[in-house]
């Protein structure tokens, strides 16, 4: 009999979910080539492709899709089983602020798995910027929040009150690459105390890039509604980017990679410490 290697099936969700082998290599801290090695390894298995690879990036052939929904569940039900072994559960009422950032295709998935693993668990999620979130979970007013921090070249984020998820790339995307014809350059951006709308207009100020603000979004899918519209040029992190939108990074000054970081509060109580590492590990899996 045939059987799936789990690692296997992990790589594809998590290319799937990233969209790329590039920002899924850098969320499983491997190599491209080990994960593009992985997947063909997957398709040799299941004897045709799961993907297509292109200049938007990977996507999903039907085939790929059908799979991606048992592999879910496949990888769900092999955790499943492990802290039932273990005699593992976590019972109790979290709060957990999430930056909009942080995969908005699919974070629904991913914290109703966590549910489905853990049925005794509460979950109360408030979906805040990071520095709103910063300051929430420092003063007790959430337990744990999920923040989105840019690496600059001279800098790395600090991370002694909080554990690193793991990095994505960021990309300058629009609808059409026509757009970089436009000047000023049209920029679709979130409200002045987003850290990516300060680090992307610094960017084009460092190179004297001409710009203005075309549209002003409250939250991450707004933002994605007004750049496949066509309304300018954003900035996103890797995760988020629609399979509408087109990369202009060869075009556009470089940007830094960002850094998702799990915060806690310090008033963790021993049910809090024990849920930060159980969502630690589904959020770098997931």
């Amino acid at each position: 009999m045939r059987r799936f290697d789990l690692d296997l099936l992990h790589a594809l969700v998590t290319v799937a979910d990233c969209g790329s082998f590039t920002a899924a290599a850098s969320r499983l801290c491997r190599s491209q080539s080990a994960v593009s090695e992985q997947v063909r390894k997957l398709e040799a298995f299941c004897e045709q492709p799961l993907f297509s690879r292109g200049k938007r990036g990977a996507t999903l052939t039907p085939a790929g899709k059908r799979l991606l929904a048992e592999a879910h569940r496949l990888l769900a039900l092999n955790d499943s089983i492990y802290q039932e072994v273990l005699g593992k559960d976590l019972e109790g009422t979290l709060r957990l602020a999430i930056t909009d950032y942080f995969r908005p295709n699919d974070i629904a998935q991913v914290l109703r798995r966590l549910r489905d693993r853990y049925p005794r668990l509460t979950l109360h999620v408030d979906v805040q910027p990071s520095a709103s979130i910063d300051r929430i979970v420092k003063d007790g007013g959430c337990d744990l929040g999920v923040t989105l921090s840019p690496l600059t070249d001279n800098e790395d984020i600090e991370l002694d009150s909080g554990i690193e998820l793991y990095r994505e790339p960021l990309h300058w995307v629009a609808e059409e690459i026509s757009l970089l014809g436009t000047t000023p350059l049209p920029l679709v951006m979130m409200p002045e105390h987003c850290a990516l709308n300060r680090l992307a207009k610094q960017q084009l100020n460092d190179v004297s890039h001409p710009y203005e603000t075309a549209h002003s979004a409250t939250g991450v899918a707004g933002l994605q509604i007004a750049l496949s519209a066509g309304l300018g040029v954003g900035c996103l992190n890797a995760s988020s980017v629609p399979e509408t939108l087109v990369r202009l990074d060869n075009n556009l000054p470089a940007l830094p990679e960002v850094a998702f970081t799990l915060q806690t509060t310090p008033s963790a109580t021993p049910f809090i410490l024990e849920a930060r590492d159980i969502l630690t590990d589904v959020l770098r899996q997931a």
